[in-house]
């Protein structure tokens, strides 16, 4: 008979389904009575022992590559990412009139898949994790799977607002969610703990063969907690100043450090898939440059739109800037035949070959410490070093040459954007912002070149860009051409931007008295649509 542990852990590394272990843990029982000698008798000699399992920590590490790739939901890209943030934000748009061009891009909600990717492919696994490292003594590969949890739900909270957390893994009938204030307080919680473990174990090597981005090397993700510490300290910063304050300056002043340079960034394995976006953009023809991006990189003058995407070929699509070929496609834009679109810019033919992800880099981290340093916050250090520092790095990370030049331009602007197909979809810049730091603006001034920074460094990441936008206003990008929003799933106003995900309809219908619960959690007058603002979303324009 096959052990208990061959086949929990079969289960396991297939399925990562609870409901099967349970299963197995019954057909043992079950056959309880086999004898040694029909054990040994019937042994194939080509299974995977439990002995086999229990070396190099196979048994509990085998996850973990697969829930890190998860972080970004990758094989659902298309709808999670694509047709959502990626849109949203201007940084790539669709030629394809999908559902006759109403659709999650202009704010009529078809696709919401990320929950379930998260849920399934992370808190799934990573609690099992957690109960095999508890019960084989590998405590260490707990607290891996535990800030691997705290990095998947605080995207997921990002997106949705209260989220299943605290009381994941419940069987009762109605399962609650947790308040977003307490979502927060929770993960500094939980980091501090993962830090001190991590602290604990600097040299501990289990983790090498399983981990893809720093080989087991302890000190790195060390780095990781602080810069996601920092991350969530700033996404705090309108709405709780105090907490945001003390946490990111604790991250700051950990001995850890921060992620500090490209060597130390955070990449996540494709583990053999090519990047989610050249497979829409390449495989499928249904995605291209966003028209927003197009407006900053033409009008900036910046070198890493090369890198970022491939130029056109027909000179009439650039008519409006014949120095610089590329071409994008509005956010939220009137669609008419995918033929018209296809001939825009792609993304770069390198994303057909890279074989990581970027999750968290150095100059993200040096935009936090510069926004940081407006802020006022102890071991920020000086706004505008973390200003050049961030766009040095993103442009080195990249391959892009010539930032010293880029950082001098002070007269260079974001243009106007014209779409050569229909007019419906042409935009003013909205913002004006030159590059070249000038200590005389003002800290919105500042903060508004930090963050057009930012968003352009975080391109393939980019639902943080719209978590600066919404907490922010910045990068100040144009609405949607084309506003589909209505009662089915929220009215955004003319002028406005989509505030956040509704949640999943299986919670909707199966967990019906735990979403009525999450709302009235949102505050008061908050509605399960995509016009409920999250709780660090103020409102308030003012960010000093």
């Amino acid at each position: 008979m096959v052990s208990m542990l061959s086949l929990l852990s079969k289960i396991f590394l297939n399925t990562f389904s609870m409901k099967q272990l349970f299963i197995a843990s019954v057909i043992l029982i079950a056959f309880g009575s086999c004898t040694k000698d029909f054990q040994a008798t019937n042994q194939n000699p080509n299974q995977i022992s439990d002995e086999m399992l229990k070396q190099d920590f196979n048994l509990v590490g085998s996850p973990f590559s697969g829930m890190l790739y998860e972080l970004h939901g990758n094989q659902g890209s298309q709808t999670q990412e694509d047709l959502c943030y990626d849109s949203w934000m201007g940084y790539m748009n669709t030629p394809t009139d999908f559902v006759g061009n109403v659709n999650n891009t202009t704010y009529y909600i078809r696709w919401n898949g990320y929950w379930g990717r998260q849920y399934g492919n992370i808190m799934s696994p990573s609690k099992q994790v957690i109960q095999l490292a508890k019960d084989n003594g590998l405590p260490l590969f707990a607290t891996w799977a535990k800030l691997i949890r705290v990095l998947s739900m605080s995207r997921l909270t990002a997106i949705h607002g209260p989220i299943i957390y605290s009381n994941y893994g419940s069987t009762a009938s109605t399962i609650l969610y947790d308040k977003e204030s307490d979502l927060y307080n929770t993960f500094f919680a939980q980091l501090d703990t993962i830090q001190s473990e991590f602290g604990a174990n600097k040299t501990y090597a289990g983790f090498a063969k399983f981990d893809p981005s720093y080989k087991g090397n302890i000190s790195a993700w060390m780095k990781v907690v602080n810069s996601l510490r920092l991350r969530l300290a700033i996404r705090l910063s309108k709405v709780a100043p105090a907490l945001a304050k003390t946490q990111g300056e604790k991250a700051m002043a950990d001995p850890a450090g921060l992620i500090a340079t490209n060597a130390d960034n955070f990449n996540i394995s494709l583990l053999g898939n090519i990047m989610p976006v050249g497979m829409i953009c390449f495989q499928w023809d249904d995605t291209r440059m966003g028209g927003p991006i197009e407006s900053f990189m033409v009008g900036l003058k910046d070198n890493r739109i090369a890198k970022f995407f491939s130029p056109v070929t027909d000179p009439a699509l650039y008519a409006d800037h014949p120095s610089s070929p590329y071409k994008g496609i509005r956010n939220g834009a009137y669609i008419g035949a995918k033929i018209q679109r296809v001939p825009f810019s792609k993304v770069s033919t390198d994303f057909n070959s890279v074989q990581t992800r970027r999750h968290f880099t150095a100059s993200e981290v040096y935009f936090l410490k510069a926004e940081a340093a407006l802020r006022g916050w102890a071991g920020a250090g000086s706004a505008k070093t973390n200003y050049e520092t961030g766009v040095k790095l993103s442009f080195d990370d990249w391959g892009a040459g010539g930032a010293d030049a880029y950082l001098a331009d002070a007269t260079s602007k974001p243009i106007n954007y014209v779409d050569p197909i229909d007019s419906r979809n042409n935009f003013t810049a909205p913002s004006t912002i030159t590059v070249a730091w000038n200590e005389a603006d003002n800290n919105e001034l500042k903060l508004e070149k930090i963050l057009t920074q930012k968003y352009l460094a975080t391109f393939t990441n980019t639902l943080e860009a719209w978590v600066d936008h919404r907490r922010t206003g910045y990068p100040k990008i144009p609405t949607v051409a084309k506003n589909d929003s209505g009662p089915d799933w929220g009215v955004i106003p003319a002028g406005e931007f989509i505030k956040r995900m509704p949640f999943v309809n299986a919670e909707r219908t199966g967990n019906t008295a735990g979403v009525t619960d999450a709302v009235s959690k949102m505050g008061a007058g908050a509605k399960d649509d995509i016009a409920s603002r999250l709780w660090w979303d103020t409102g308030v324009a003012s960010n000093f």
